[in-house]
C-alpha cells in the first residue's frame, strides 16, 4: 500500500543503477524478508548514502512506502563492515553469501532469524583470516539454506533416518535430490554419488557449529571449498539458484 513511513533495520545485499545517480537497492529486513527501495542521490560522491547503503552495511534507514518502489529518505551507519571491502578474499567469499539471501528471501514473508545470521556472517567474514574465508563462507551459506527450509541432512539417512557413519578416510552417499546422506539400505531408491566422508563431515560441523567456534578451526581449504560444492549443488536443485559468485570464487584462484 502506497503511503505513509516506516523505520527499519536493513543489511544492503545488492545495488542496481537507476539513471545518472539513483540507486536501487535489494535488502534484507530485521523480520528476514526481502525488500527494494530506492536511494535518490546515491551515487554522488558526496550523497550521505554513498557510505550508509553500501554491499554488506547494516543500516537503520527511514522509508517512504510508495506504489512500485519504496524510497530511502533518511539512513544511519550500524555496522560498515568496510572489511569486506579493503579484501578481495573476503569480498569473494561474501559475494555468494549475499546472492543467496537476495535469491532465497522474499518480500512480505519474514524468516525468523534469517536477518541475525546474515550480520553475524558479514561479523565473521571480516574478523577470520583470509585463508578462513572460504569456511565462513560455506557456514553461512549451509545456515542460510537451512533457515530457508532446505537444510542437508548429514550424517543420517535423508530417506528412513538411519545413521549414517561419516568415517575419515571412507566414501559416503550423498544425494543432492534428497538434499543429503543416504544409507546402505536406501541407497538404490536414490540417485547418488560417493564424496569423501571428512568433506561431508565438515559440512556438518559448519551447518552445527557457532561462527565463534568456526573461527577457531584450522585452515583447510579442500573441505571448505568440498562444502561450498556442496551448497552451490542444494542451492541448484532445491532453491532453483545458480550462484554465480559461487562459480568465480571456485575458478579466481585466489586461493591458490
Amino acid at each position: 500500500m502506497a503511503g505513509g513511513t516506516a523505520r527499519e533495520r536493513i543489511v544492503v545485499l545488492r545495488k542496481t543503477k537507476l539513471r545518472e545517480t539513483d540507486l536501487i537497492i535489494t535488502f534484507l529486513a530485521s523480520d528476514g524478508s526481502l525488500g527494494r527501495a530506492v536511494a535518490k542521490g546515491a551515487r554522488k560522491p558526496q550523497s550521505p548514502f554513498a557510505a550508509r547503503l553500501e554491499l554488506y552495511a547494516v543500516s537503520d534507514v527511514l522509508i517512504a512506502r510508495g506504489r512500485s518502489l519504496d524510497i530511502v529518505k533518511e539512513a544511519r551507519l550500524v555496522a560498515a563492515h568496510g572489511g569486506l571491502h579493503a579484501n578481495l578474499e573476503r569480498a569473494s567469499c561474501a559475494a555468494p553469501v549475499a546472492e543467496l539471501l537476495s535469491r532465497t528471501a522474499q518480500e512480505g514473508l519474514p524468516v525468523e532469524r534469517l536477518f541475525d545470521l546474515t550480520c553475524a556472517s558479514f561479523d565473521a567474514l571480516e574478523r577470520v583470516p583470509a585463508a578462513s574465508a572460504p569456511a565462513a563462507a560455506a557456514a553461512a551459506l549451509l545456515k542460510a539454506l537451512a533457515f530457508s527450509g532446505f537444510r542437508p541432512v548429514l550424517g543420517r539417512c535423508a530417506l528412513c533416518g538411519a545413521e549414517v557413519p561419516l568415517v575419515a578416510g571412507s566414501l559416503a552417499a550423498f544425494s543432492v535430490a534428497e538434499g543429503g546422506t543416504v544409507c546402505g539400505r536406501c541407497r538404490p531408491q536414490a540417485e547418488c554419488r560417493l564424496l569423501p566422508a571428512e568433506g561431508l563431515s565438515f559440512a556438518r560441523t559448519l551447518l552445527t557449529s557457532t561462527f565463534a567456534a568456526i573461527e577457531t578451526l584450522p585452515p583447510d581449504l579442500d573441505a571448505a571449498f568440498s562444502a561450498l560444492r556442496l551448497v552451490q549443488q542444494l542451492a541448484r536443485e532445491h532453491a532453483g539458484v545458480n550462484l554465480k559468485s559461487l562459480n568465480f570464487l571456485f575458478t579466481c584462484g585466489l586461493f591458490g
